[in-house]
């Protein structure tokens, strides 16, 4: 929904799917389909070692940003300054989704970069039970 009011744009049937990722990819969209799929390594290391306001910073950002992909827009630095634009009209210049937003996570999760030795996809992975249900009120 955040997404729609600051862009005036809303796709609705998307899937999300985790899976272990090799260490340098954080999420991505496959052009012309549905599924957004996140690195689960990074999300377990995020809310391991961080707040859960780093957490959800960084869920919220690589989701809005995957789902910008959704779109049809496949630039990476238009969708990165895009999705920059949202965390900064929702939520500041400091906070947490805006920085992460503006910096690689890498660059503000340092311990990210004790885990780039795993390069590998995993062939397991796990589709999140109803995430795109219109009733739900995530990311509002």
């Amino acid at each position: 929904m955040a997404v729609d009011i600051i862009f005036k744009m809303h796709r609705a049937g998307l899937s999300l799917v985790l899976q272990g990722l090799p260490s340098n990819l954080g999420a991505y969209h496959i052009l012309g389909s549905n599924m957004i799929i996140i690195n689960r390594r990074i999300l377990d290391i995020i809310r391991t070692h961080k707040s859960s306001v780093e957490y959800n910073s960084y869920l919220f950002m690589v989701l809005s940003h995957e789902y910008l992909h959704s779109f049809g827009i496949i630039d990476e630095l238009q969708v990165r300054n895009m999705t920059y634009d949202l965390c900064l009209s929702l939520f500041g210049r400091d906070h947490p989704a805006s920085i992460i937003a503006k910096y690689e996570p890498w660059a503000v999760f340092p311990e990210l970069n004790l885990y780039q030795k795993n390069n590998k996809f995993e062939k397991n992975f796990e589709i999140v039970k109803n995430f795109d249900k219109s009733t739900q009120s995530y990311i509002r």
